[in-house]
């Protein structure tokens, strides 16, 4: 299994989760610092959407406006390991996040995670 995401949960508006997502199966030669890596979500009854990404080194990250200022995306690239903190939740933040990146012409996905912001 190339992507296992971890974290979820359901937690109550304003709260804070810390999603993690763990990589493998990289093309041969390459390592999980050679991929730049993005969280998607899908909203019940939506499109899977794109959240955030980060380049391999870490250096540089991008956001949806809609997450801008509350989600955090960061990378352990030692442990082959991505995260998202998401504070200040909302209720049009439930969704199930999956963790991604492109190998070759195909992009990789994983099972996601479920996040459920409710009170």
């Amino acid at each position: 299994v190339p992507i296992v995401e971890s974290g979820g949960g359901m937690v109550q508006p304003g709260g804070s989760l810390r999603l993690s997502c763990v990589a493998s199966g990289f093309t041969p030669g390459l390592t999980f610092e050679d991929y730049a890596m993005s969280w998607y979500r899908q909203a019940p009854g939506k499109e899977r959407v794109w959240v955030a990404m980060i380049n391999g080194a870490g250096t540089f990250t991008k956001y949806d406006d809609d997450v801008k200022g509350r989600f955090t995306i960061s990378r352990d690239n030692a442990k082959n390991t991505m995260y998202l903190q998401m504070n200040s939740l909302k209720p049009e933040d439930t969704a199930v996040y999956f963790c991604t990146f492109v190998r070759g012409s195909q992009r990789i996905f994983g099972q996601g995670t479920q996040v459920i912001v409710s009170s």
